[in-house]
């Protein structure tokens, strides 16, 4: 016999507990946000995850696609505009695109993928492969790795122009744009996992989705401090 649910207030505080495994205490990202990476690490992190955010609209594509719920799906498509933009925003990826620019990668080489690493090209591939086949609830419950991203997109801009000066705080417009963005999807995706698990099995189910989308982020900054593994700082 399965133990009793946890109720909404101690689903989600088991969820937020997960972030103590969230990318931001990966030591590269430790070492990034301390000042101690080289223009070629940022360059190559920069580039690397620049295909996770290409990638980001396919994924909630995915869901979508996999959605029967009406009111979901009108929330969620937000989240692809939020990214390749529209007639009134230029997107996450236009805002990465101009981080790129201001750490010193062309737009061309960006778009070419020719810096993404076989290790981060693959965990990535892995994340949008589960979108698209997981029942829709559970590719939502992975998007709650947004719950601590507000900290760490406040972290970079705390400290980015005090550790590199030589990078256009212009550039650095993608993580003051997604603090709030990132709120507000939280507040979303939490309502639909804390609505849809409800017995401890479901619960406990939830926890090893969000695990899994924390391992990918991880599994990334693995891959590309083992392509810049120098940790000189500039």
């Amino acid at each position: 016999m399965s133990a009793p649910p946890w109720n909404r207030s101690e689903f989600e505080a088991q969820l937020r507990a997960r972030g103590a495994g969230y990318h931001i205490h990966h030591p590269f990202n430790v070492r990034m946000n301390s000042g101690l990476s080289s223009p070629e690490q940022l360059r190559g992190w920069v580039a690397n995850r620049f295909y996770y955010q290409t990638r980001i609209p396919q994924k909630d594509g995915a869901i979508i696609a996999n959605c029967t719920d009406r009111e979901t799906r009108r929330k969620w498509v937000r989240r692809i505009l939020d990214h390749d933009g529209d007639e009134q925003n230029e997107g996450g990826i236009a805002a990465w695109v101009r981080l790129g620019e201001a750490v010193g990668i062309p737009s061309a080489t960006l778009f070419s993928q020719q810096l993404v690493v076989p290790g981060v090209r693959f965990a990535v591939d892995a994340y949008v492969n589960f979108a698209r086949q997981a029942p829709w609830q559970d590719a939502v419950c992975s998007s709650l790795t947004e719950m601590f991203a507000p900290r760490i997109h406040k972290d970079r801009l705390a400290n980015w122009p005090a550790h590199y000066g030589w990078i256009d705080t212009a550039g650095l417009h993608y993580f003051r744009s997604r603090i709030s963005l990132a709120e507000r999807d939280v507040e979303h995706g939490l309502a639909v996992t804390l609505d849809h698990f409800t017995t401890r099995p479901q619960q406990e189910h939830a926890l090893e989705i969000l695990q899994f989308k924390l391992d990918i982020l991880w599994s990334m900054l693995d891959a590309i401090e083992k392509a810049y593994p120098n940790c000189e700082a500039p």
